[in-house]
């Protein structure tokens, strides 16, 4: 094509219109001021098309840029490389994980726009919804340990048929991600297990903020507000720490947690597969050894303060706080009935008998058992019930071996003073 048969048809047209525009000014009929409003551009845009259309007539004022290919223009064999990549390798990646990996594995260096652009325009990508609407962004707490977010999401992560909840406790000040594991279910224990650690790594914080699961809160009517005054084994637990709980009562209150999660589930069962991980075990220690760090440099952010919240918690009985607590009576023979197990109490020396008095049964996070009668730890004892006896080093004898931690306890998540007169 030669002439003006390279233009579009609708580029014709915008021609023609600007040229009487043009000449309707140029006979004096509206002003060279009404002509640039009339065509929507600037006086000196249009003084330059004047230039133009005094010097080449009509031509002047076409767009010659529609004849000429951009010098951004992307080679082809890139183009087919990207989807390529794509297709074959990342087919399961999310836009923004898949630009990361070009740009690190295989030096392309294209926008994120074009990127995104490419691969909706192929088919390989839906194109996103709408967006819902406005909402204000919460501000975040100035300082790390001021509040902590809990929560669990129920995934493949593993890419098969098996679901699995990842728990994970991030900072609300900066996103940091102190603690992310996968689990049979999240629960008490697996719970329990994510803040002991946190706890022992970091210190002591200030709030945790969760939704209203019921390891977390009793909530009397369903969908209602939960009862403060009723603790479940968490609640009393970080009582006893002295950490306040906050519940959300919706989605779009646990924001910050919630978009986590959709990263989460964007890039995390991805990495598993091309890392070749297929069982819970070596997804953990993928988890602890690599991820967390890798994920924390990416997302992690500054925090609007310096310093940190977090202290140390040192005297504390961790062990002790964070078990299951039973409330039993001592049997005429010293036996503590617990979960169908008979549980003797030897004898002590600073009292004849404890026949009659108020026990607390602790299950510790490893399975085993301990009686205890105010400060005094009156046994301990194997999930089985069988006393255990530690050596003057300090190790048990006769204990059993603790299960992993992604194997979930199922226990009751009813609060501790209730739970004596159901057994």
């Amino acid at each position: 094509m030669t002439g003006m048969d390279a233009y579009p048809r609708a580029a014709v047209e915008r021609a023609m219109k600007v040229q009487e525009v043009m000449l309707r000014a140029m006979a004096r009929k509206i002003s060279w001021f009404q002509a640039a409003e009339i065509l929507g551009i600037t006086d000196r845009h249009l003084r330059r098309w004047r230039e133009r259309y005094e010097q080449f007539g009509f031509e002047g004022v076409l767009d010659r840029r529609r004849c000429r290919p951009s010098e951004k223009r992307v080679p082809l064999a890139t183009v087919e490389r990207v989807l390529g990549l794509y297709g074959d390798q990342y087919y399961d990646f999310n836009v923004r994980h898949f630009h990361e990996k070009l740009r690190e594995e295989h030096g392309i260096t294209l926008s994120y726009t074009w990127v995104k652009a490419a691969l909706q325009g192929a088919g390989l990508v839906a194109k996103g919804r709408k967006r819902g609407v406005h909402r204000k962004r919460r501000v975040r707490r100035p300082l790390p340990g001021m509040l902590l977010h809990i929560d669990g999401s129920r995934h493949r992560w593993l890419g098969d048929e098996r679901w699995y909840d990842l728990i994970v406790v991030l900072d609300d000040a900066t996103s940091e991600i102190y603690y992310a594991q996968l689990v049979e279910e999240e629960s008490t224990v697996t719970v329990m297990a994510a803040l002991r650690e946190v706890i022992e790594r970091k210190g002591l914080f200030c709030a945790l903020y969760s939704d209203r699961g019921s390891h977390f809160w009793l909530t009397p009517k369903a969908g209602g507000k939960v009862d403060p005054h009723r603790l479940t084994q968490v609640g009393r637990a970080l009582r006893d720490l002295g950490v306040q709980m906050i519940p959300a009562y919706s989605p779009q209150a646990r924001g910050r947690s919630e978009r986590n999660f959709g990263t989460w589930q964007g890039r995390l069962p991805q990495e598993l597969r091309l890392h070749g991980i297929t069982t819970v075990e070596a997804a953990n220690a993928f988890l602890r050894e690599l991820y967390v760090a890798e994920f924390n440099q990416r997302f992690q952010v500054p925090a609007a303060q310096r310093g940190t919240a977090f202290t140390r918690c040192a005297g504390r009985d961790l062990d002790r706080v964070f078990s299951l607590q039973f409330e039993r009576t001592v049997n005429r023979d010293n036996t503590v009935t617990w979960q169908n197990l008979t549980l003797q109490i030897e004898r002590v020396s600073w009292r004849g008998t404890l026949a009659g008095c108020n026990v607390t049964v602790q299950q510790h996070l490893d399975r085993t058992l301990s009686i205890r009668y105010g400060p005094h730890r009156l046994g301990h004892y194997t999930n089985q019930g069988e006393p255990i006896t530690h050596t003057s080093a300090g190790q048990a004898v006769g204990k059993t071996a603790a299960s992993p931690p992604w194997k979930t306890l199922r226990v009751s998540h009813s609060p501790t003073a209730s739970a004596a007169a159901g057994d």
